[in-house]
C-alpha cells in the first residue's frame, strides 16, 4: 500500500515522503481495517518525524493518530449480526489509534471508532478524535475540572486549546484565559471562541497579567505545552489548589537557575503531566465515550471544528512545514484520493 514514509528513517520535514512499497495491515482480533479518507496532523507527528517522541509499544513507525475513513473488513471475532453496537463492512467512521494514520489502510480497534456523522466532512471528521479527547481529559480527568472554575489554556490558537476552550466554556467556567503569540490569535480566542482575554507571551508578562485580571487570586486550572520557559510563570499565575496540567514541553523540559518551587506547598498546587497516547486502549475508550456525547453539539453548532487548511497528502512536506511555522489557528488535515 502507499503510506507516509521517512527518509532514513527521521528527519526534518523534508525527509517525508510518499512510499509506495509499505506492507498493508489486516484486521486482527477487535479491529476493523479502514480505508483512509483524511488524516489529521499533531505536534507529537513533528517529533516523531525527528526521532524526539517516546513510542507506547502499540506504535508502528507509519506516523498519524486521527483519521476518518470507510470500514473494509473486520476481525474474525466480530459479528455485527450478533452485536448491534459493532461496526460493519461499509460504514464512514472516524477515530483514534496508536499510529499509523498516515496510510492508504489502518487496523484499529473498535473501541476506538465511532460512526461519522452525515454533517461532518471527512477533513473534519479527521480533526476530532486526538484533539477533542486530549482537551477532555486534560480539563476533566486531570484537571478535575467542576463548574465555576477558571482555566487558562496556553496556545490558545492550537487545535486542543480550541477544543478546550469549547469544552470550558460548555462546562461553566467562570473565566478562560489563554496565551498566544499575536493579536490575531488573541481575537479569534476571544471573539470567535468566548475566551475571556488573552495575553501575548511576546510583548506581555502573562503571568503578571493573569493575577491583574483575576484580582491577585489567579486561576484554578492551567493547560500547559510549553514546559520549561513556562514553569515558574505556571506557578505564580496559579490559585491556591490549582491544578496544572503539562501536555508537552514545546520549549524544553531543563528548568532554569533560580527557579521557586515554594508554591508548591504555600499554594498547595498539583503540577501533573499525562500524554493521550500512552495510555492503555481502557483508558482511551473512556474518552472516546465521552466524546459521542459531543456528536450532537458539532451539529448543532455550539461546538465548532476549526480547520486551517487542507493538503492532498502528497504534499505533506508543505503540511508539516506549515505545523512547524506556528502560523495556524485550526487543525492541519491531509486527504487522501484512493
Amino acid at each position: 500500500m502507499r503510506a507516509i514514509d521517512i527518509h532514513n528513517g527521521t528527519g526534518d520535514a523534508d525527509a517525508l515522503f510518499l512510499s509506495h512499497d509499505v506492507a498493508k495491515p489486516q484486521a486482527g482480533a477487535g479491529q476493523a481495517l479502514v480505508r483512509v479518507r483524511a488524516f489529521g496532523l499533531n505536534r507529537m507527528d513533528l517529533l516523531q518525524r525527528e526521532g524526539r517522541y517516546p513510542l507506547p509499544p502499540q506504535a508502528g513507525p507509519i506516523l498519524g493518530v486521527e483519521f476518518s475513513g470507510v470500514v473494509v473488513a473486520l476481525g474474525d471475532d466480530i459479528d455485527p449480526a450478533q452485536d448491534a453496537t459493532s461496526f460493519a463492512v461499509g460504514d464512514e467512521v472516524f477515530g483514534l489509534a496508536y499510529g499509523g494514520a498516515y496510510a492508504e489502510w489502518i487496523a484499529v480497534s473498535t473501541r476506538m471508532l465511532m460512526q461519522k456523522p452525515p454533517h461532518l466532512s471527512w477533513e473534519q471528521a479527521a480533526g476530532v478524535p486526538e484533539t477533542w479527547i486530549t482537551a477532555t481529559q486534560a480539563l476533566h480527568l486531570v484537571g478535575e475540572f467542576s463548574a465555576g472554575k477558571s482555566v487558562l489554556w496556553h496556545a490558545g490558537a492550537s487545535s486542543v486549546s480550541i477544543a478546550g476552550i469549547q469544552l470550558s466554556r460548555a462546562a461553566g467556567a467562570s473565566a478562560i484565559f489563554v496565551t498566544a503569540g499575536s493579536q490575531d490569535k488573541i481575537d479569534f480566542c476571544v471573539r470567535e471562541l468566548g475566551a475571556t482575554a488573552g495575553f501575548n507571551y511576546h510583548t506581555q508578562d502573562w503571568a503578571d497579567e493573569i493575577l491583574a485580571a483575576t484580582d491577585g487570586r489567579g486561576v484554578d486550572i492551567i493547560v500547559d505545552f510549553v514546559g520549561a520557559p513556562y514553569f515558574a510563570g505556571c506557578l505564580r499565575a496559579a490559585a491556591r489548589d490549582g491544578r496544572i496540567v503539562n501536555l508537552g514541553a514545546m520549549g524544553g523540559t531543563r528548568l532554569p537557575a533560580g527557579v521557586d518551587v515554594g508554591a508548591f506547598v504555600g499554594k498547595r498546587l498539583r503540577y501533573e503531566g499525562s500524554s493521550l497516547r500512552s495510555r492503555d486502549a481502557d483508558y482511551q475508550g473512556r474518552l472516546r465515550d465521552r466524546l459521542e456525547t459531543y456528536l450532537p453539539r458539532f451539529e448543532d453548532g455550539s461546538f465548532k471544528i476549526f480547520v486551517e487548511k487542507v493538503f492532498d497528502w502528497e504534499k505533506i512536506v508543505d503540511a508539516h512545514k506549515l505545523m512547524e511555522s506556528n502560523k495556524t489557528k485550526g487543525k492541519i488535515i491531509c486527504t487522501i484520493d484512493n
